[in-house]
C-alpha cells in the first residue's frame, strides 16, 4: 500500500485543479468514493493548518480504505505495480470526489495545495485579550510574558467563525495563531507597513 500511495496522492493533487467529468463509477469505486468522503468530512479541519497536516490526514483516510482500493483495482482490472495505472486511478478518484460534491475534500485539497514547507508558517500562543477595530479588526493576545501582540484579521481564516458572534466569551482563552507577514497601506499612518495577517487560529 505505501509503495503506491505517493503516486496516488500526487495524482489527486493534480486532479483537484481539473474540472473534467469522469466515467460512471462501478459499485466498488462508488463505495470507495463515499467512504473517503465520509472520512474526510469527519476531519476537524480547524486543526489542520499546514500542507503536511492536511496531507497526513488525507493519507490516513486513504490508508483506512486500502482493502477497498485493492478491490477497485481488481474491478478495473488494473495492475497495482504499474505507476501509470495508479496515477490514472488517483486522478479518477479525485474527480469522483469533486463530481460527488464532497465539500470536505475541496477544503482539504486547498490546504494540501499550499506552497511552502509545513513549518514555514510562523505560530504564536497566547491568551485572548480583545478585538480592536482600526479600520480592520485586530486580534490582541498576551504572550507568556504578558506582552500584547496584535494580529490583523484581513480575511476569512480557519477558526474565524469562533470570533464572529461572541468574542467576549473567549476572553482569557489560550490560542494558537498561525500568521504571515504582509505589507499593507494604512490610511491613518499614510504609509505602507508590515503587519501580521492571521491565517488560522486554534483554541487550545
Amino acid at each position: 500500500m505505501k509503495r503506491f500511495l505517493p503516486v496516488l496522492i500526487f495524482s489527486i493533487f493534480y486532479a483537484a485543479t481539473l474540472h473534467a467529468q469522469t466515467a460512471a463509477m462501478g459499485p466498488v469505486e462508488k463505495k470507495l468514493t463515499d467512504s473517503l468522503c465520509s472520512c474526510i468530512t469527519h476531519l476537524d479541519q480547524n486543526k489542520l493548518h499546514t500542507k503536511k497536516e492536511a496531507t497526513d490526514a488525507f493519507m490516513d483516510c486513504f490508508t483506512k480504505q486500502s482493502d477497498l482500493l485493492v478491490e477497485v483495482a481488481e474491478e478495473k482490472k488494473l495492475d497495482m505495480t504499474n505507476n501509470a495505472a495508479m496515477h490514472d486511478l488517483g486522478v479518477e478518484i479525485a474527480k469522483n470526489l469533486m463530481n460527488e460534491k464532497c465539500a470536505g475534500f475541496m477544503q482539504l485539497a486547498v490546504k494540501m495545495a499550499q506552497k511552502g514547507d509545513a513549518g514555514s508558517s510562523p505560530t504564536i500562543e497566547g491568551r485572548f485579550k480583545r478585538i480592536e477595530n482600526k479600520g480592520f479588526n485586530y486580534i490582541i493576545v498576551a504572550d507568556d510574558d504578558n506582552q500584547e501582540k496584535s494580529f490583523l484579521w484581513l480575511q476569512q481564516f480557519s477558526g474565524s467563525e469562533n470570533f464572529m458572534k461572541d468574542p467576549e466569551s473567549l476572553a482569557g482563552k489560550r490560542l494558537r495563531i498561525d500568521w504571515k507577514e504582509i505589507e499593507v497601506y494604512l490610511p491613518d499612518a499614510r504609509g505602507y507597513y508590515k503587519v501580521k495577517e492571521i491565517t488560522g487560529i486554534t483554541i487550545l
